[in-house]
Parts: C-alpha cells; structure tokens; sequence
C-alpha cells in the first residue's frame, strides 16, 4: 500500500522545521517553540468540539468536550515536544478527534518543559492531573491516558509515578511513537535514517540532555521506561509509523511489556511519518488510526 498524498503534508512540514534549524542551529528557545505552535496546522478542525483551559490541580490543562459526550469517561493527553516543545494548544485537534471518535472528553495536559523545569517536572505534573481527576470522582476504569513522541513516554512513565503514589492503575493507555531511550539506541535510527524527515539520533540526544539536565539520569524508569518495572500495568495500545526512527522504541515497549506478562498491541502504520496522528480529518492514514484507537479503548472504559 503506498502512502496517501494526503501524508505528504506532515513530510512537508517537517522538512520546513529541519531546513529553519539547519540555517539557525542557534535558534532561540522562544523561536523554536513559536515554530512547534504550527504542528497543529495540519490537523484538520474536528467540529462539534468544545474546550476550556482548566486548573488540574495546580497543572494548566485544557478540556476538549465533544457534543453529547460521555462526560464520566476520560482519555487523559500528554503532548509531544521533546519535552521542550508543544503545548495543549499545538495538540487541540488531534485529541479532539480522538475524544470524538471514543466519545469522552480529553483532558491535555499543559506539563512544565524543559529548560525551565527538568526531569522529573512532566511526569510529575501528569501524575498530578491523574490524581486530580481522582479526585474529581472520575473511576480509574473509566480513564484511559494517551500521549505522543515525548508524551508517548509520558503515557508510560505516568503510570510508574502513580504507581510510586499507590495510586490505582487507569483502564489503558496508548502511546503513539513513543520517545522512551535517551541515548538513541535503538536499530530504526539506522535502518529508517533516510526515511524519517525529522527525528535524528542528534535531535534526540540533544533534547534528552536538555529534558534530564546536569544531574538527570538516562536511566531513570521515569524517564526511560524501558529501564523500568512494567509489571501490573493497564493494557497497553502503542501506534507507529514504519518510517520512524524511533520504530525500535515502540517495538522495545511492546517487547517489554510481553516479558512483563503484560497486554499489549502494537500497530505499525507503512511509510507513515512521526506522529502521523497529527493529520487527523486530512489524511486516511490518521483517519484509520484514530478510528483503530476508538474500537480498541471504548470497551476498556466501557462505552459501546
């Protein structure tokens, strides 16, 4: 099957971003988030969509309510950035189609990033807004956590931080291209190095540096889950693209999650991009993934 045309726009904007460091490798903070604000472009409006920006128990965040929604279930949203990156804004309509297609509404979380707030801030913050809707009366079988790229780690390490805090586990998780080894070990940066239009080894290891800070380890679990204990985790669903150079990270997950005597799927979506997700409404490629993460989840949080 070849890649739709539609999924050429991710590949587009992609290179723009590579081609705008590689002319500014100094680019300035400030500048490269403003960049990463327009991930979302892509993303096509998922309509019959409500949000309002939210306190999470002291961690910005930002409902996304479908019309008619069940308001009891919840799809709780770590977004990508390498931690450094992205924003509950960049990441709006890509989790509106998710909580659309499930029919919950979307909790994404605003964690603080890096360089300001090294590890473990993020998973520190998700924690936070997991416990918070706890706190809300939200049943941890009716709550399922997502995340992508950065926050596809996130997804995983959240549940290890709940878990320190005997906090009960959620119904599920999905992890989409999840970015889980700091150091960029992983086979798929060789073998799809000339496929993947953004992610590189020395993107990775520079973010990992920034994210952990002079006295962060590369070995923590919260950090890198693969180091971690994965025993008596919810089931998990993790999404990739066969183009990824973080392919290995997703297949590593899902390898260790199997060991762990754990339930997992893992989908691998040909010749699709980073995040690929992010083309939801424009491309079928996103359409289907979504789609596959509805059918998947709604019985785990038990809607039909």
């Amino acid at each position: 099957m070849m890649a739709s045309k539609q999924s050429e726009q991710l590949d587009t904007l992609y290179k723009s971003w590579i081609a705008a460091l590689g002319a500014n490798p100094e680019m300035p903070l400030d500048e490269l988030r403003a960049m990463f604000e327009h991930w979302g472009d892509v993303t096509a409006e998922p309509g019959g969509v409500d949000y309002i920006e939210v306190d999470a128990g002291g961690v910005p965040a930002l409902w996304a309510t479908p019309k008619g929604c069940a308001q009891d279930r919840v799809l709780l949203c770590a977004h990508g950035g390498g931690y450094v990156c992205g924003s509950m804004y960049t990441h709006r309509k890509v989790y509106g189609h998710f909580a659309k297609a499930i029919g919950c509404r979307a909790l994404i979380v605003h964690y603080r990033r890096a360089p300001d707030h090294v590890h473990p801030a993020p998973v520190d913050d998700m924690a936070r807004a997991y416990k918070w809707l706890l706190d809300q009366g939200i049943a941890p079988k009716h709550i399922a956590l997502t995340g992508d790229s950065a926050g596809g780690g996130l997804a995983i390490t959240t549940l290890l931080r709940a878990r320190e805090q005997g906090l009960p586990m959620p119904a599920a998780t999905i992890p989409l291209s999840p970015w889980l080894d700091m150091d960029g070990t992983g086979a798929t940066f060789e073998t799809n190095k000339e496929k993947d239009v953004l992610v590189m080894r020395e993107i990775i290891q520079n973010m990992a540096a920034t994210f952990l800070g002079e006295k962060g380890n590369k070995q923590d679990p919260l950090a890198n889950p693969l180091r971690g204990d994965l025993r008596g985790l919810p089931p998990v669903y993790i999404q990739v693209g066969g183009y990824e150079t973080l392919l290995s990270d997703s297949q590593n997950l899902a390898e260790a999650v199997r060991r762990a005597d754990g339930d997992v799927k893992i989908d691998v979506y040909p010749e699709m991009q980073h995040v690929f997700q992010f083309l939801a409404g424009t491309a079928p490629e996103a359409d289907k993934a979504v789609q596959d993460i509805a059918a998947w989840v709604k019985p785990k949080l038990g809607l039909k």
